[in-house]
């Protein structure tokens, strides 16, 4: 493979800075007694290919800025996509002249100044990758060629892919804040369809990572692809009943997506969320636990600072089962009386910790029941808690697979599922920004044919 580069002069966050630096200066001029700024561009290359041909070569360059006024406590955004001085002084212009027109907000403004980042650690979340779109077709045609070599029976292909990515976003405030950090992302995908009788099946496989060195070889994400598909073929409906069901790690992740979103300061203070006010209470068994690790190196939700400059932090967001907190902005901060957690855009590696067991020992503590390895639809309330989704995954019984099932319905709710959480397993996934093991819940309804 081609060796990294390393970042030119013009991506090293100094032309940003400036034009971030230009906004801010322009909102002062117009009068605005606060302003904050945000530049990005991103790059990338995604190709794919299917039977062998390829289908598409992309190059993606995208850029802009969004800028945020404030007049007292009202408040005036506007964005762009042409950085040139004159468009950026039109922008702040614009932002300006919504302000004036929109209702005081006593929670607007800036972050308190004792909140924003001082240092900003270097997380090595930057490795371009001078792939050329020749080496990422090939390896795209590679990839699925694996696929289809699994059996004979892999006879159709949805396609694979490889991507390449990387970004630079600057960020700066009228607070004196001022700094830019890059990024990259990689990724090598597959998915195709087995055939046997009547019967399709479809299922997939990727890679994802900060570093393209740390990719999945593209022959092994293809095998396990094709293996996958190959393993859903024979699949059986299940009669309506309550048992156990394991979610697989990556579909487990959705879980934990969940619980994100209900102890969000967004869902808090608009009193739409099935935690509401649980900051205290005990969520979670008396075990479970859940980190937020910011700046862990190369990690896929790393970031040295929010989306407002405030510092990110190590924080135990769940301990013993108790709820610690919510994840704030510091406008959902102030509008439930509370300060920051710097989770302004979201969460940073959440962890789940689980007591140690693999995924054959999950199996063996599920026994009966269902693995589920995918999902599917939106049946999720996440005022109600309520959860309803269509499933594929396997049949298990005493504690090993027997055969793959589809066209089923898993349903409890959420509060209920995660107080009943038997185990969280040490076959963790870390292609996203959550962090989880396989994830046994004690007893669930599966409605089937």
């Amino acid at each position: 493979m081609a060796s990294e580069r390393s970042l030119t002069p013009a991506a090293d966050g100094a032309d940003l800075l400036a034009l971030v630096d230009l906004a801010l200066e322009e909102a002062r001029t117009l009068g605005a007694t606060q302003a904050e700024a945000a530049v990005s561009v991103d790059v990338g290359l995604s190709v794919s290919a299917r039977l062998g041909e390829v289908e598409t070569v992309e190059y993606q360059r995208d850029r802009g800025m969004g800028v945020t006024v404030y007049f007292g406590t009202r408040k005036g955004t506007a964005s762009t996509t042409d950085l040139s001085p004159t468009a950026l002084r039109e922008t702040v212009g614009k932002a300006c002249s919504i302000a004036r027109f929109t209702a005081e907000d006593p929670c607007a403004g800036l972050p308190d100044p004792d909140t924003l980042a001082t240092e900003i650690p270097n997380l090595d979340l930057a490795h371009p990758w001078d792939i050329t779109p020749e080496q990422a077709c090939q390896m795209a045609i590679e990839c699925e060629a694996a696929a289809m070599a699994v059996d004979p029976r892999i006879t159709n292909s949805e396609g694979a892919g490889v991507s390449s990515h990387r970004g630079l976003r600057a960020y700066g405030n009228s607070l004196g804040f001022l700094a830019a950090y890059p990024g990259t992302v990689h990724s090598v995908s597959c998915a195709v369809l087995g055939v046997e009788g009547e019967e399709m099946e479809r299922d997939y496989w990727y890679s994802t990572a900060r570093d393209w060195r740390e990719l999945e070889g593209v022959a092994s994400v293809g095998r396990h692809s094709g293996e996958r598909a190959v393993r859903r073929l024979g699949a059986r409906k299940l009669s309506t009943m309550k048992v156990p069901v394991l979610f697989s790690p990556d579909v487990a992740r959705g879980l934990v997506g969940h619980f994100v979103g209900a102890i969000r300061g967004g869902s808090q203070y608009r009193r739409a969320s099935f935690l509401l006010d649980a900051a205290g209470q005990r969520v979670f068994p008396d075990w479970f636990a859940i980190s937020e690790r910011p700046h862990l190196p190369k990690a896929l939700a790393s970031a040295p600072f929010d989306h407002e400059g405030v510092a990110t932090r190590d924080r135990e967001l769940v301990a013993g089962g108790v709820l610690t907190g919510y994840l704030l902005g510091t406008y959902s901060a102030r509008k439930l009386g509370l300060r920051t957690t710097g989770n302004a855009g979201g969460a940073h590696n959440l962890i789940v910790a689980g007591r140690g067991r693999d995924f054959d020992g999950m199996l063996a503590l599920l026994d009966r029941g269902l693995l589920v390895t995918e999902l599917m639809g939106q049946g999720v309330n996440g005022v109600t808690g309520d959860y309803s989704r269509g499933a594929t995954g396997f049949w298990v019984e005493g504690g090993r697979i027997a055969y793959p099932v589809h066209e089923v319905t898993v349903a409890g709710n959420l509060k209920d599922m995660y107080r009943a959480i038997v185990d969280v397993g040490a076959d963790v996934d870390v292609r996203g920004g959550i962090r989880t093991g396989s994830i046994l819940i004690e007893q669930m309804t599966i409605a089937g044919a």
